[in-house]
């Protein structure tokens, strides 16, 4: 199964090496939305074996934290608590589970027809451009309550951001894969000589205990707001199946299929949020690790999932995470929010869409303008609002403006 056969001790590291790749940005999910650390720790390696169980092990592909959820997880837990939002989040795996139903009866090219690029971009641009204010606020240390100064804020946020850069952009190996990783400690070691840095929380907390596991609760607004945001990442998903394909030389379109790589991850999502933890997705990083090491064999994500899992039960490092300041966060998130966004942007010059298209160009800006300007409708006792009202209003607007002659032909 592997083009590559190592012994079981060495899988066991490289798995663990796979996990080193995925922490900074795993950790940094919960980190940004109050959620608990390990929790997204065990949820990481839950869903990573429910993907293969779905699957049937044949996907060389890690499943943690979704970027995509931070502004909505963020705004569920002011608007309702955590209870509440982890309810929502439980179904958002059904949008998985019907574009799994879809792709099982119709083939991908479905998918294609109804998210088309000019559908999904726009929405993948508001994702990251409407974490923009929280990334400045942070790093400006707007959220310290005063425990740091806006100068050492700037210093030590800037800092940080500007190690991330040199990492991912001029790093060899492994190293660049891990720039989130690098940028954290640097702007650590900042805080504390800075003396920001409290950590009785660590010292209290016991080398063993259970992650925190927080029982959803259902309520129909909550439901009906996060539903449509798992088409953005469900979309996403189906890029990183690609692109894991090409690295490996196999196509996992077709074999497992598409309709149960994108039911793995739908069993993931509902399954991390029924225990309190982020919604899942692929992980790109761990992908280009895959690519670099050329460890194709599916049990070192195994390993990557165990490994995660077994961290998830130690108390003192989920402390120890919770310590890392927020203008350090803030640091990083100026690159992680921005690249969401670039990301977007790359999807509509990949597809070359036309936006000299009136159909194009009214997608495209009613989302911008939607997305950006915080529109929102009330539908009764309900509000739609966000990503999913910039996803809807995409969908509808693709589904019914007509295509000019020229571009059907095409």
């Amino acid at each position: 199964m592997s083009n590559n056969p190592i012994s079981t001790p060495k899988q066991a590291f490289v798995g663990l090496q796979m996990l080193f790749v995925a922490f900074g940005a795993l950790v940094l999910m919960p980190l940004i939305t109050g959620l608990d650390p390990n929790t997204a720790l065990l949820t990481a390696g839950l869903g990573t074996l429910i993907f293969q169980l779905c699957t049937k092990r044949q996907v060389p592909i890690f499943l943690a934290s979704s970027f995509a959820f931070i502004a909505p997880i963020q705004y569920g837990v002011q608007q309702w608590g955590i209870p509440v939002t982890m309810g929502g989040l439980v179904f958002s795996g059904l949008i998985y589970f019907a574009l799994s139903a879809l792709v099982k009866w119709k083939g991908s090219e479905i998918l294609e027809k109804l998210f088309p690029p000019v559908v999904v971009g726009p929405v993948i641009i508001i994702i990251g451009l409407g974490l923009a204010p929280t990334a400045v606020d942070m790093a400006l240390g707007k959220t310290a309550n005063g425990a740091i100064t806006q100068d050492q804020a700037i210093f030590i946020s800037m800092t940080t951001l500007i190690t991330t850069l040199v990492v991912a952009v001029f790093a060899k190996g492994l190293m660049k894969l891990v720039p989130i990783m690098f940028g954290i400690v640097v702007g650590y070691l900042l805080s504390l000589f800075f003396g920001v840095i409290d950590f009785s929380p660590v010292a209290n907390a016991a080398w063993f205990s259970l992650p925190n596991i927080t029982t959803p609760e259902f309520k129909l607004e909550a439901i009906l707001y996060l539903l449509p945001i798992a088409l953005a990442p469900a979309v996403e998903h189906v890029g990183g199946i690609m692109a894991i394909s090409s690295v490996t030389g196999k196509d996992f379109l077709k074999k497992p299929g598409l309709h149960r790589t994108l039911l793995g991850d739908g069993v993931a999502t509902s399954a991390a949020s029924f225990l309190g933890g982020p919604p899942n997705t692929t992980y790109a990083e761990v992908t280009g690790a895959v690519m670099l090491t050329k460890n194709f064999n599916p049990v070192i994500m195994t390993w990557a999932a165990c490994w995660a899992i077994a961290i998830s039960f130690c108390g003192k490092v989920g402390a120890f995470l919770q310590t890392i300041p927020g203008v350090v966060m803030g640091g990083i998130m100026m690159l992680v929010f921005g690249s969401i966004a670039a990301v977007g942007m790359s999807t509509l010059i990949r597809a070359k869409v036309d936006m000299g298209e009136p159909r194009n160009l009214c997608i495209v800006s009613v989302v911008m303008t939607f997305g950006i300007g915080g529109m929102w409708i009330n539908i009764g006792e309900f509000s739609l609002k966000g990503i999913s009202l910039c996803a809807i209003a995409a969908i509808i607007m693709n589904l019914v403006l007509p295509k000019e002659k020229k571009a059907e032909q095409a």
